[in-house]
C-alpha cells in the first residue's frame, strides 16, 4: 500500500508539473487583455466578509516570474497596466498593492514594500534602453518613454553621474518616443526588448549597466508597493505561491516568447535567467536607498522617506 501510495503521489506530482506548464504558456499570452474593475466583497478563508485585495502588475514578460496566476488565487483581483498607470492608480486607491516602479516609494509617504523580491538586474537589463542617435557624449534632448517612471530616473540619474545634462522631454501617453524628435529615446519593457534585438538597432546606452559599474549593487526596477491603510498580511502566501509558480516556470515562460516574438529562445532564456534578479536578497535595501539618494540629489524624489519593509523572504516557497 505504501508503494501504491508514493506512486500516486508522484503521479500527482507530474500532473501539475504539465499543468504549470501548460498554464505559463497561456499566461504570456493573455497577459496584456486583463481589464480594471473595483474591488467586491467576497469570503475569506475565516468566513470573515472582506474587500477582494486589488493588485496591479505590468503587462510585460519581466513580470509573469512573480505574479504567475496571482489572479487565480482567493481573493484576489489582478489588474496589469503600465508602470505609470499602475502609480497613477495606487495613488488614487484604485488599488492596493501593485508591482511598480520603485522610485514611487520615495514619492508619496506611508508606502510600504515587500522586502526580498522585485524586478531586478544583476548588470545590464535588455528591456530598458536608451536608444542613442548621437554619442553618448553629445545629447542635447532625450525623449522618456511615457510608460516609465522608475527607469525615467535611472536614466537621469547616471547620465548627471556622467556630467551629462540633456534636456528631458516627456512624451505623452500612448507615443511612441522613438518617433519624437530628440538625440535619444528611452523605451521600456517588450518592445525594448526587441527593438535592441532588431537587426538594425540602433546603439544603446543601457542605464542598469550603469548603475552597477556606478555602485556595484543590482539595480531595482520594480517591487510590490502597498499602500498605506492596507494590510497585506493575509496574502503573503499567496504572494509565496505565484513566485514559486513563476520560478518553476520560467523556461516554458522564456520559449513561449520566442515563439510569439520570433525571436532565439538562448535570447529570452538568457533575458529572464541570468539578466533578471527576482530574489535579490540582503541587497535589495541597500539598493533601493541608493537609488533614493541619487534621485533626490537632482530633485526627483523626497529624501526624507524612509518606507517600511514587509518581511516576505520566510514565506518564500524553495
Amino acid at each position: 500500500m505504501l508503494g501504491t501510495h508514493r506512486a500516486i503521489k508522484l503521479e500527482s506530482e507530474s500532473i501539475r508539473s504539465r499543468r504549470d506548464k501548460l498554464e505559463a504558456r497561456w499566461e504570456f499570452s493573455r497577459g496584456l487583455i486583463d481589464s480594471p474593475r473595483g474591488g467586491y466583497e467576497v469570503k475569506d478563508t475565516k468566513n470573515a466578509r472582506q474587500k477582494k485585495l486589488r493588485v496591479g502588475s505590468v503587462p510585460f514578460l519581466v513580470a509573469r516570474p512573480l505574479d504567475s496566476r496571482l489572479e487565480h488565487e482567493d481573493g484576489i483581483e489582478l489588474v496589469r497596466e503600465v508602470p505609470a498607470e499602475l502609480v497613477r492608480r495606487l495613488r488614487a486607491k484604485e488599488l492596493d498593492v501593485a508591482l511598480v516602479s520603485s522610485i514611487e516609494l520615495f514619492r508619496q509617504p506611508g508606502y510600504r514594500y515587500l522586502d526580498g523580491v522585485a524586478v531586478a538586474g544583476h548588470d545590464t537589463v535588455s528591456s530598458v534602453q536608451l536608444f542613442l542617435r548621437k554619442p553618448l557624449e553629445s545629447l542635447e534632448t532625450v525623449a522618456l518613454d511615457p510608460a516609465s517612471r522608475t527607469a525615467a530616473t535611472l536614466v537621469q540619474v547616471t547620465l548627471a553621474e556622467r556630467d551629462l545634462h540633456p534636456s528631458f522631454l516627456e512624451v505623452p501617453a500612448g507615443t511612441d518616443p522613438r518617433a519624437v524628435s530628440a538625440d535619444a529615446w528611452l523605451r521600456i519593457g517588450d518592445l525594448a526588448f526587441r527593438e535592441y534585438l532588431e537587426p538594425n538597432a540602433r546603439p544603446v546606452f543601457n542605464p542598469s549597466a550603469a548603475w552597477h559599474e556606478a555602485t556595484g549593487l543590482p539595480f531595482i526596477f520594480a517591487t510590490w508597493i502597498v499602500r498605506p491603510g492596507v494590510d497585506l498580511t493575509p496574502w503573503l502566501p499567496a504572494f509565496a505561491r505565484a513566485r514559486a509558480r513563476g520560478r518553476a516556470a520560467t523556461g516554458e515562460l522564456a520559449r513561449a516568447a520566442a515563439v510569439e516574438w520570433s525571436l532565439p529562445v538562448r535570447e529570452l532564456e538568457s533575458y529572464l535567467v541570468r539578466e533578471c534578479l527576482y530574489e535579490p536578497g540582503q541587497a535589495m535595501r541597500p539598493s533601493l536607498f541608493a537609488f533614493r539618494d541619487r534621485a533626490a540629489a537632482i530633485g526627483l524624489c523626497q529624501a526624507e522617506l524612509n518606507p517600511d519593509a514587509i518581511r516576505f523572504e520566510d514565506a518564500l516557497i524553495p
